[in-house]
């Protein structure tokens, strides 16, 4: 298996981010900042189909007091967790603020954004096509 260590820091701050090579994008974002904390590629286990073409990455966000990511999707479906303070994640129908301690799972396909009243963390655990690199947010696509 190969298993590839990253740390990479991505700021937010109203700027484009490229969630692939080919792929501009703008999300309006302030206040925030993305560490890339491990990556590595899915080859082996039991699910043949993905070998060699997923990997799984963590990252950690970290947003301001007053900060926000704007509407947007991602690549992928991951399990999010919060490790400090909390965050308003607002869907198209539903809101649901986040704290410290909480795990919420995120299709990738529904659009959201994030506000943070006070300073937060929270740790993605995303599944990712192998060839993406730097931001695995997107603009909104289902709407």
């Amino acid at each position: 298996m190969r298993v590839l260590s990253v740390v990479a820091v991505l700021t937010f701050a109203n700027v484009v981010l490229v969630a692939r090579a080919h792929e501009s994008l703008k999300v309006d974002t302030k206040g925030g900042s993305a560490k890339i904390l491990f990556e590595a590629t899915i080859d082996g286990g039991h699910i043949p189909e993905l070998n060699g073409k997923y990997k799984l990455r963590v990252t950690e966000i970290a947003i301001a007091a007053g900060g926000h990511v704007g509407d947007h999707n991602h690549l992928g479906p991951g399990i999010r967790q919060m490790t400090e303070g909390e965050m308003d994640y607002i869907m198209p129908d539903e809101t649901v603020v986040y704290r410290a301690g909480d795990f919420f799972f995120e299709t990738g396909d529904v659009s959201h954004r994030v506000e943070s009243p006070q300073p937060s963390k929270h740790l993605l655990f995303e599944i990712l096509p192998l060839e993406v690199e730097g931001a695995s947010l997107i603009l909104p696509r289902d709407k």
